[in-house]
């Protein structure tokens, strides 16, 4: 009786470990994209217009501040988790992750410091986030048995997925009401989190007394947030540059980030008790579904940006809708993408535990890169039904990818080390994002580059604008008309200013303000921007298909010596499978 109770709480506890982890990961991914949509009315409600050349750096960072930060701290707080308890360091995420929602909702200032406050406290929003993420599927791995893994990961990953587009449209219902909103929607949902994981989450994995690496913590800590810096200010404007790639600053930023990063890995093999074991990456399946979560996100991560773009600056407003309005719109048109990711997700990862993690991460790699190829194939003025069912297919291929891929690593793990290894894996995902931001912009802006002058001096001069208010209009960077219409604003009215618009006959200021004008301005450059983007993207959903490929059969760390052998580290307890690549 005794005994079928304890198995009856273990077969439940899974459950509730599941659901635990999925709303953490759920909330946090909607924390991290429902900005994306909410921008134009929380800088209409602290005072700032973004699109001055000195409030750029306040977009960028309310944006990617919480990336960024998730990116630098997952694989430390991972091996926190194995070191203190990952329960533990997951709960103090969601306590810490809610404290800095109450604190974004209560923004009093006005004008510069408002945005300031607003950018330090997505930073702690981005601790909490980075305890949540980097022990999740820690908690997960240690809860679930090894054939079961997938599915549950799937779910997990999924909620990871979907939640950077369900906040989207979640954004531009609740802006518009009030900005406050889209922060504090997180409290109430947090404070139950919190509590509810504090009562029903429990320890079950391995966790090994060690010190803190101090060294390998600041060089990597570092090191990332130097390269991360580089790649913000990297698709900023710099001198006569469209670009700022070239700025001593970038410059320092990046070359000094990637050397600390080489000195991390130098201090990883001297110390005795490291944050991050690089002998991990000997196991095949570990360092080839790490290879692959990196190049599927770096496919991925801009694909939010450009299509906001694309629907907000070129088709909403040729079908009717108003720049104020498009938005919310975008949200609602990319659900598609979320329904392949639901359907895909769990499906592929629940066929993962039975068939290995490679056919169904290597197959979704592959039907993501025809997706894409498809998107450049599609006209810029488009037929929905088409649009739709490309980002349904896009949405299938990423989650017939990510749920396997996931379980793959994790299972490629010993018990004391899963910490770390899952924080790795979430390191590189959240860094692909931030880089692949900085990669598709910056190959949208050469694209706009080569057409977009001459075709908007010559469009605003047609229509009655003056030959130096046309030259001064075209000259600008075309990240000026990016990020206009990436925020729902009217890039004409924007860029040419109030003066120059009073000074035009009524009918003339009504057509380059209207909703036509700019988008049949802009279909031609923007398309061969979107092929650009569209090539990188397919390039490295190939790339990852073949890394996924490399990972082996299907396989599982042998737990067992492990658990035998308290006194051997997890490495070295793995190598003889590891050597083998599966089991």
């Amino acid at each position: 009786m005794g005994g079928g109770g304890i198995l009856r709480g273990k077969l439940d506890y899974k459950w509730v470990a599941l659901s635990n982890t999925t709303l953490g990961m759920l909330v946090a991914m909607i924390n991290s994209s429902i900005l994306l949509i909410a921008l134009p009315d929380i800088f209409r409600g602290i005072g700032v217009n973004p699109l001055q050349p000195g409030n750029t750096s306040y977009l960028l960072w309310l944006i990617l501040s919480f990336l960024v930060v998730m990116a630098v701290l997952l694989v430390s707080l991972g091996r926190l988790g194995d070191i203190y308890g990952r329960v533990r360091m997951f709960n103090l995420g969601f306590a810490v992750f809610t404290l800095f929602s109450i604190l974004l909702s209560v923004t009093w200032m006005h004008g510069d410091a408002a945005a300031l406050w607003l950018i330090l406290m997505r930073v702690g929003q981005g601790v909490g986030g980075a305890l949540v993420f980097a022990n999740s599927s820690a908690i997960l791995t240690d809860a679930f048995p090894k054939d079961q893994r997938g599915l549950a990961l799937g779910v997990n990953s999924v909620a990871m997925v979907a939640g950077s587009f369900i906040g989207l449209v979640l954004g531009g219902i609740l802006a518009p009401v009030e900005w406050r909103l889209v922060f504090l929607v997180s409290v109430p949902i947090g404070v139950f989190a919190t509590v509810w994981s504090y009562h029903s989450l429990r320890e079950l994995g391995m966790r090994k007394a060690a010190r803190i690496d101090w060294w390998g913590n600041a060089t990597f800590a570092v090191g990332l947030v130097a390269v991360m810096v580089g790649i913000t200010y990297g698709i900023q404007p710099y001198g006569g540059h469209t670009m700022g790639w070239t700025a001593p600053f970038v410059l320092a930023m990046l070359i000094g980030g990637v050397a600390l990063l080489a000195v991390f890995c130098l201090v990883e093999t001297r110390v005795s008790e490291p944050m991050f074991h690089l002998d991990l990456f000997r196991i095949r399946a570990f360092s080839a579904g790490n290879l692959a979560g990196l190049l599927a996100s770096m496919g991925r991560g801009g694909l939010q940006f450009i299509l906001i773009i694309w629907l907000q600056g070129v088709w909403l407003p040729q079908h009717g809708y108003d720049f104020s309005r498009t938005p919310f719109w975008a949200g609602i048109y990319m659900l598609p993408l979320i329904a392949g990711l639901l359907v895909a997700g769990p499906l592929s990862g629940y066929l993962s535990d039975r068939f290995g993690a490679r056919p169904f991460a290597s197959g979704g790699m592959l039907i993501a890169a025809a997706s894409f190829a498809l998107l450049i194939v599609l006209p810029v003025n488009f037929s929905y039904v088409w649009f739709a069912l490309i980002l349904l297919l896009n949405g299938i291929g990423m989650g017939l990818f990510t749920s396997p891929n996931s379980a793959g690593v994790m299972n490629s793990l010993p018990p004391s080390q899963r910490g770390a290894g899952a924080g790795m894996l979430a390191t590189f995902s959240a860094s692909a994002a931030v880089l692949s931001i900085g990669v598709f912009f910056s190959l949208m802006i050469v694209g706009l580059s080569a057409g977009l002058p001459t075709a908007l001096r010559n469009g605003l001069v047609a229509h009655g604008v003056s030959g130096a208010d046309a030259t001064r209009v075209s000259h600008l960077p075309p990240v000026s008309t990016l990020f206009a219409s990436f925020l729902g604003y009217n890039p004409v009215k924007t860029l040419l200013g109030t003066h120059a618009l009073n000074a035009l006959p009524a009918a003339d200021a009504r057509t380059l303000t209207g909703r036509s004008f700019f988008p049949h301005l802009i279909s031609h450059p923007f398309h061969t921007a979107l092929v650009y983007a569209f090539v990188f993207a397919i390039a490295a959903c190939l790339v990852a298909a073949v890394a996924s490929l490399l990972r082996g059969g299907k396989y599982h760390h042998q737990e067992e010596v492990v658990l035998l052998s308290p006194g051997v580290t997890g490495v070295e307890a793995l190598e003889p499978a590891a050597a083998r690549g599966r089991t």
